[in-house]
């Protein structure tokens, strides 16, 4: 009897422990892949994550199609009939008939035999109807945008508040595709865009894996040879040791202690003995960590610009500006006069994005002169980066100043508010 091939066997069990294990996309892969060959590997995840992404806009299709609600199917089963059907609707070079065949041999293997029948007959139907059935899906409100594309309906109605229809759409589509591979070459801080990034340049330090979004609020923290610089929510890294090769000293704040440990790790392995790693919630930091050139606040965030690369993201995603208002009031206590704080999110949501900076009473420094082509739509002296235009992930940037002391009464004119 045939078995399902590999790659399927690990994009079912990712399916099976994200939804229903509440396991993360991205670390549940890793774990599950770790012995496929790359080419297994690549198709797995593209599998995985693309049934993730797209589980929304899947069950709609397996229920007009199978006539029964997919939540009250069993696990193994709910997942192999998502895979098959993404497969069907979404792949294109899969023979019809093999992903039919591979989702059968995934529940057989999962001790369900006795609903292969089930699987084989909805799937035989979603071979000839899911395109059809998926190409004509209304798009024209941001909650048939939100079925269409696979979105909650509360990020497709804040984008086409904020966007305009055509742009909202634009943004669903784009994050629907596999992202970007980048990285950035450790020592000359090069962007390069590549099909793969090799793991041993990365174990031997050579290279970050890094999207081009990410390393621009890298770069528009400003860090100099000479300075102190201060990075709030450090952990994975990639903007932590970007500021360790320009400034002299970088400590590096992470609240959990095992991404502040992988943190120390990945710190030793490029060498670089003049980041402090400190594990500790940045609200409630020593008395003494104060006094920097730089601050950098890369905040917890809803995501909504790295969805492409993190799957499973948009059913968990929550704007989070009450935390991020309270660490860039922290940045703006321990920076120095005169000094910077910088502010980045991986969101494209006002509410966490222009709104907070307004709410901090932080001095706006404008960077849309140094980089013209990533200045804010709407508001120019920040910085946006956007997928469906720019490519890479979607990052807001802002750089601010703590208020200077104004005149004293009766001396001269105070600064006006933003009214």
């Amino acid at each position: 009897m045939a078995s399902a091939s590999p790659s399927r066997r690990v994009a079912h069990r990712v399916l099976v422990r994200v939804f229903d294990e509440g396991a993360y996309a991205d670390r549940a892969f890793a774990a599950e892949a770790a012995e496929l060959e790359p080419r297994d590997r690549a198709f797995a995840q593209r599998t995985a994550y693309g049934a993730i992404q797209r589980v929304r806009t899947l069950d709609h299709a397996l229920e007009t199609i199978g006539g029964r609600p997919v939540g009250g199917l069993d696990v193994p089963v709910r997942a192999a009939l998502r895979l098959g059907a993404y497969e069907l609707g979404f792949l294109d070079g899969v023979p019809a008939r093999a992903s039919v065949n591979e989702a059968v041999e995934l529940v057989r293997a999962s001790g369900a035999a006795r609903a292969t029948g089930l699987v084989n007959a909805v799937l035989r139907r979603a071979a000839e109807r899911i395109r059809p059935l998926l190409a004509e899906l209304p798009e024209d409100t941001a909650p048939r945008a939100a079925l269409k594309h696979s979105y909650p309906d509360w990020v497709a109605e804040t984008w086409w508040r904020e966007w305009g229809p055509d742009e909202a759409r634009a943004l669903m589509r784009a994050q629907n595709e596999p992202p970007e591979t980048a990285y950035r070459v450790i020592g000359t801080g090069e962007a390069r865009v590549v099909d793969r990034i090799d793991p041993e340049a990365v174990e031997q330090g050579r290279v970050w894996p890094q999207s081009r979004g990410s390393q621009l609020a890298g770069q528009a923290v400003g860090a100099r040879a000479g300075e102190r610089v201060l990075d709030l929510c450090a952990a994975p890294g990639g903007k932590t040791t970007q500021l360790a090769e320009r400034a002299d000293e970088v400590v590096a704040v992470e609240v959990h202690a095992g991404r502040a440990k992988e943190l120390e790790q990945a710190v030793r392995r490029l060498g670089l003995g003049n980041v402090t790693v400190v594990n500790a919630d940045a609200r409630e930091l020593p008395s003494d960590l104060t006094g920097f050139d730089r601050v950098l606040v890369d905040a917890p965030c809803s995501g909504l610009g790295v969805l492409a690369s993190r799957p499973d993201l948009r059913w968990r995603a929550q704007p989070l500006p009450e935390l991020q208002l309270e660490l860039l009031r922290v940045a703006g206590e321990r920076v120095r006069p005169g000094g910077s704080v910088t502010y980045s999110v991986c969101t494209i949501a006002a509410a966490e994005n222009e709104d907070v900076v307004d709410a901090s009473g932080l001095e706006v420094e404008p960077l849309a002169e140094q980089w013209p082509e990533f200045a804010h739509p709407r508001r120019p002296e920040f910085l946006l980066t956007l997928p469906h235009k720019h490519g890479t992930s979607g990052f807001f940037i802002a750089r601010l100043h703590p208020q200077r002391p104004g005149p004293a009464p009766g001396t001269g004119r105070g600064r006006q508010g933003r009214g």
